[in-house]
């Protein structure tokens, strides 16, 4: 197993970087079932950050984008099951993944619920607003 850090998948995803792109397209491309990649949680909250703030992407490309990554065969996301859900989450309503993530990583935990002071977060990821 071989872990990819972010950079590596965004230069994967948004082939821009005329050095790098290729060495990450080669090494993404040779990954199989003996030799998967591994992503974290914190890859996936990194990589929707970098492709909403550096590259513009839309709500439903970032839904494209991480529903093509659970569902790769090749790779082995962290807490998976609990992804896709924030992924659910994320695709349904006006929350960003991060919050998506923390709502459904801590129901998967056996939270009763999740506190915030965040009120958006509250109405949007299914968070209580803590007052």
């Amino acid at each position: 197993m071989i872990g990819l850090d972010t950079n590596v998948l965004v230069r994967f995803i948004a082939q821009d970087d005329e050095k790098q792109s290729p060495i990450a397209t080669a090494l993404i491309e040779k990954l199989n079932a003996e030799t998967p990649g591994y992503v974290t949680l914190v890859s996936l909250v990194e990589l929707v950050w970098v492709m909403q703030s550096c590259y513009d992407c839309k709500k439903s490309e970032i839904v494209d984008i991480l529903n093509k990554l659970l569902r790769t065969q090749e790779l082995i996301i962290e807490n998976a099951e609990t992804a896709f859900k924030a992924l659910i989450l994320f695709s349904k309503s006006k929350a960003d993944f991060a919050d998506c993530l923390i709502e459904r990583s801590a129901n998967s935990a056996g939270c009763m619920h999740t506190v915030t002071f965040d009120e958006k977060s509250a109405k949007t990821a299914g968070m209580r607003h803590l007052v």
